[in-house]
C-alpha cells in the first residue's frame, strides 16, 4: 500500500468509528434518565409493577418490565409469567395483597438504578388480615425514555425490622 492508501484507509477507519459512537451515544439504550425526575421514576416504576400484581394486568406489566424480567421471592426464581400466574392463582382462592414503598434509596448510574426499600403491607385471605413487611430491591434499566424493572427480590422482614 501506498502512504495515501494508508492515509485513506485510516480516514475511513476514523470517520467509522466516530459515526459508530454518534450512532450509540443516539441510541436510547445508551441514553442516560433525565436526572430531575430520576428518583421519582423509578419508585414510580415499582408502584406500577405492584399495581399489575394487584390487578393480574399483564399488559402494564409488560410496560413496565424488561423481556428478560426475572425475581427471586418466597425462596424460588420466577419469570415475569410465572409470577404473574402465581398471583392470579391466589387472587383467584380469595388472596388479597397490598404493597407500599416506604424508605426507599434509590441510587441512579446513567441508564441503570438499583432501589432498595421496606414494603409494608398485608395479605388478606379467608383467615383475616395479616399484617406483613418485606425487605425488597429492584434493578431498573432506563431505555426508550422510560424505566423498567429488569430484577426484583422479595424477602420477608423479620419481626423485629417491621416496626
Amino acid at each position: 500500500m501506498t502512504t495515501s492508501q494508508v492515509s485513506a484507509v485510516g480516514s475511513c477507519f476514523v470517520c467509522a468509528l466516530a459515526f459508530a459512537q454518534l450512532a450509540n451515544a443516539a441510541s436510547p439504550e445508551l441514553a442516560c434518565a433525565p436526572g430531575a425526575t430520576a428518583e421519582h421514576d423509578v419508585l414510580l416504576a415499582v408502584e406500577q409493577m405492584f399495581t399489575a400484581f394487584r390487578t393480574d394486568d399483564s399488559s402494564g406489566f409488560q410496560q413496565i418490565a424488561t423481556a428478560d424480567f426475572y425475581a427471586y421471592d418466597n425462596g424460588m426464581r420466577f419469570t415475569g409469567p410465572s409470577l404473574l400466574d402465581l398471583l392470579r392463582k391466589a387472587h383467584a382462592t380469595g388472596m388479597r395483597f397490598e404493597w407500599s414503598v416506604t424508605e426507599p434509596n434509590v441510587h441512579i448510574a446513567c441508564n441503570l438504578a438499583w432501589v432498595t426499600y421496606v414494603n409494608k403491607g398485608s395479605i388478606d385471605n379467608a383467615a383475616g388480615r395479616q399484617e406483613m413487611s418485606w425487605l425488597e430491591s429492584a434493578v431498573l434499566e432506563y431505555g426508550e425514555r422510560k424505566w423498567r424493572i429488569r430484577f426484583f427480590h422479595s424477602t420477608r422482614a423479620a419481626a423485629s425490622s417491621a416496626r
